[in-house]
């Protein structure tokens, strides 16, 4: 349990401090959003960096959405 803690609190954090681009990231790395110049513009990719909850969640939505 505590391996899950600090990727927990990286994602919370980012999810909470950065709404938008996480969001956005998470929606447009998993193919829900069409490639847009105006979208990429809101895309961290620094998000996804060694936060492999990021990379969890984008597999999911991309899987079942």
């Amino acid at each position: 349990m505590p391996l899950m803690l600090r990727p927990t609190l990286r994602l919370l954090k980012a999810l909470v401090s950065q709404p938008t681009a996480s969001l956005t990231t998470l929606l447009y790395y998993s193919n829900l959003l069409p490639r847009n110049l105006n979208i990429e513009r809101f895309v961290r990719s620094e998000l996804l960096r060694e936060n492999y909850l990021f990379h969890i969640l984008i597999g999911v939505l991309g899987c079942f959405w």
